[in-house]
């Protein structure tokens, strides 16, 4: 797959994923892409795994959370020269499969962020799941000042302009959030989404995030920037006054 001139490889942070991390970071592997895997303190075999495949593998000593292992990886990006970054979880949620239409859809948007958005076969998610990300979506694309798909999903496509946002002062789960606000607002970079399968059955190990805590942390960081950004009113309706960009070269 080339991206014309962009050199970008793939991130996979991950924790105690000995079930899967092979296979998901083999399946990258056979797509001519390259891996960066950063281990966030597993006390598993994931970092065995991974070692023994051909990737830039980054172990954190003691856990740091997800934040903090995208911001090594973005580090280390930048490092070796990348202009972009796509991230993927380590559990198998994520298919490499779908990596060339994300690919796809970055051309065609080249300043935005590119979000894997489960679209697809929801009613594989726990209600409870969906309500949450329903939600976050409407408040983040409020912070955001535009609509966004899916801003939960970790499979997304980073441009050069997001990788510099790596010093945001954000952890955990909230790095995420807040990376896509700071772009949004600080860089001017748009959203777009390309539909991916909701994949929550299968021999997936238990989530790291914790829709108490994580749910609780996201929206007071959400809530904080939308008042700091001002506009709050300007901003709630350019985030309601479209849908979200959807592109998909499997129905172009």
């Amino acid at each position: 797959m080339n991206t014309s001139d962009v050199r970008w490889c793939v991130l996979i942070p991950c924790l105690n994923e000995e079930a899967a991390i092979g296979k998901v970071v083999q399946s990258v592997l056979e797509l001519g892409v390259p891996v960066i895997v950063v281990d966030d303190g597993s006390d598993d075999r994931t970092p065995e795994i991974v070692g023994a495949l051909p990737v830039t593998l980054l172990r954190h000593q003691q856990r740091r959370g997800k934040g903090e292992g995208l911001r090594t990886g973005f580090r280390e990006a930048l490092r070796q020269g990348y202009d972009a970054v796509l991230t993927m979880d380590g559990d198998g949620q994520h298919l490499a499969s779908d990596i060339p239409r994300i690919v796809a859809a970055a051309q065609r948007y080249p300043r935005h962020i590119v979000i894997g958005a489960r679209l697809l076969d929801r009613d594989q998610q726990p209600k409870g799941r969906r309500r949450a990300n329903n939600v976050a979506d409407w408040g983040i694309s409020w912070a955001c000042a535009q609509p966004v798909a899916d801003t939960q999903s970790g499979q997304r496509w980073y441009p050069r302009a997001a990788l510099d946002l790596v010093d945001l002062p954000a952890e955990n789960f909230v790095f995420e959030a807040a990376i896509l606000i700071a772009a949004s607002r600080e860089k001017g970079l748009g959203v777009a989404s390309v539909p991916i399968a909701s994949r929550y059955h299968g021999e997936f190990r238990i989530s790291h995030f914790s829709p108490v805590r994580d749910v609780s942390r996201i929206t007071v960081y959400t809530i904080g920037q939308i008042l700091r950004h001002g506009d709050i009113f300007a901003s709630y309706r350019r985030s309601r006054a479209s849908q979200p960009i959807v592109y998909d070269t499997a129905v172009t």
